[in-house]
């Protein structure tokens, strides 16, 4: 007769299954953004993008949390990274902001959309190997997730300022295209997982959390445009000061 403890178990817990349900939410939500951006509701299909960023921020660390983490969810968790970020995000700029020149609009949502897929595979053979771009501190290149917010910033400023009409179609294109060669650029971008915080400052880094969420829901596109920027500039230093001088992979 068999043992039972050796054999693994078939079942698996509610609990277990939330990472990937909110990455499957994530698709959802990047598949629907694309679907309003079709129909001219470019505010909800943003609307949309940043929700799938935030699930997209959540799934991994909740799969860590409930040490439900596995093959399936990781393979899952990059797909859903290119569809949100690389396909999902160029395409709501394309409708917006670059149908008058389609042609070269439509090369720049491609050029955007394999730089995506190959900061995403780079990522991936890096992970399964073992081995890391850098001290772990850092980035190697923009991440898709903070990509597609950069790329979507035209669009931030359109909406926070009223009347504001919308860059030429030649800017905004060659401006995703910049966005795009930063994702497989060599430059170390600041990596927020390992920023640790002394027990003394606690308070104030979750006072400033605070103000900064609020910001988000009150003065939602001003707050994206300041955080953008400041994010441009922390890439910034981080190239000029803060360049590693060890080799990388």
């Amino acid at each position: 007769m068999e043992d039972p403890d050796l054999n693994p178990r078939k079942e698996v817990t509610l609990a277990q299954l939330l990472p990937n349900m909110l990455t499957v939410a994530a698709i959802c939500a990047g598949v629907t953004a694309i679907r309003m951006g079709v129909q001219g509701d470019y505010v909800r299909a943003v609307q949309l993008l940043l929700i799938a960023g935030v699930l997209d921020g959540l799934d991994g660390r909740i799969a860590r949390l409930l040490r439900s983490s596995s093959a399936m969810g990781a393979e899952l968790d990059s797909l859903a990274d290119f569809l949100n970020f690389g396909v999902a995000a160029p395409l709501v700029i394309y409708y917006w902001g670059l149908q008058e020149t389609r042609h070269a609009g439509w090369i720049a949502v491609l050029f955007f959309a394999v730089c995506c897929v190959m900061r995403l595979a780079r990522f991936n053979v890096s992970s399964k190997s073992g081995v890391k771009g850098g001290s772990g501190a850092y980035f190697e290149g923009l991440p898709s997730p903070a990509g597609a917010l950069l790329a979507m910033l035209p669009m931030f400023v359109t909406f926070a300022i009223p009347g504001m009409t919308k860059p030429p179609a030649l800017v905004i294109g060659l401006y995703m295209a910049a966005v795009g060669l930063l994702m497989i650029s060599p430059v170390p971008v600041w990596s927020f997982k390992q920023t640790r915080i002394s027990r003394e400052n606690v308070k104030f880094f979750l006072l400033a959390f605070a103000c900064v969420a609020a910001a988000l829901v009150i003065f939602t596109w001003t707050a994206l445009i300041v955080l953008c920027l400041v994010y441009v500039g922390v890439v910034l230093w981080a190239m000029i000061f803060w360049h590693p001088k060890e080799g990388r992979g």
